[in-house]
């Protein structure tokens, strides 16, 4: 390719903006003066613009700490990668072409319960754009309980539980102190949700927690009957 504008030149150096390319590999370069006499050429290694193409885990608590594998191509040249425009630290290895593993950094929760933002990686060939929600990661605060209705109960009782940030909750547990048990629980949006009293409990001071991406509740006293 011949690139004819956007040059800077002085009598010993020459300043330009590599254009946009296909394929990468070695190239000749080579400069020609306003006489169209051509100079000796050097070799230059062209490298293609990292591509990122999705990930293994899109959600974790705001806290950070969560193991995140994201694949794509041309990633042996990387440099960094960001989550929401913070810097991964520290910087991932890049032994593979395809994908590399970090861990999230922290964020600071702009919304109240979840912020969905963009993954990156950069290379000596450029950083990947945005490719919809296909390289998002969403940050969840952690979810708090506030009340329960009734406090007490036994196998099989309806629970109203309420708080905030239920979002995506995974598990609803009643503790006897010894035991945890899983319950079955019904959504009615990020402030309510109803749980039935698992077997299993033993009767006295128990407590409930619902986790999300954010991770665990608080775990609220619930008495056992």
């Amino acid at each position: 390719m011949t690139v004819t504008s956007g040059l800077t030149v002085t009598s010993t150096q020459v300043s330009l903006t590599i254009p946009s390319v296909q394929c990468a590999g070695q190239v000749s370069v080579s400069v020609t003066s306003n006489t169209n006499v051509t100079s000796n050429a050097l070799p230059f290694f062209l490298i293609s613009s990292p591509a990122a193409t999705g990930v293994n885990t899109t959600c974790g608590p705001a806290g950070g700490g969560t193991s995140v594998t994201l694949f794509g191509s041309n990633f042996l040249t990387g440099t960094g990668v960001t989550v929401g425009g913070t810097a991964v630290t520290p910087t991932p290895t890049f032994s593979s072409a395809s994908q590399v593993t970090f861990t999230t950094p922290a964020h600071t929760m702009v919304n109240a319960c979840v912020d969905t933002v963009d993954i990156a990686i950069t290379t000596a060939g450029g950083t990947s754009p945005p490719t919809s929600n296909l390289t998002q990661f969403s940050y969840y605060a952690a979810p708090t309980i506030t009340s329960l209705s009734p406090a007490t109960g036994t196998d099989g009782d309806l629970i109203t539980i309420n708080g905030t940030c239920f979002i995506n909750v995974s598990t609803v547990d009643f503790s006897d102190g010894t035991n945890t048990f899983a319950a079955d629980w019904t959504s009615f949006g990020a402030g309510q949700l109803t749980a039935t009293v698992p077997a299993g409990l033993t009767p006295g001071a128990g407590a409930i927690t619902v986790t999300t991406c954010g991770g665990p509740s608080n775990a609220q006293a619930f008495n056992i009957v």
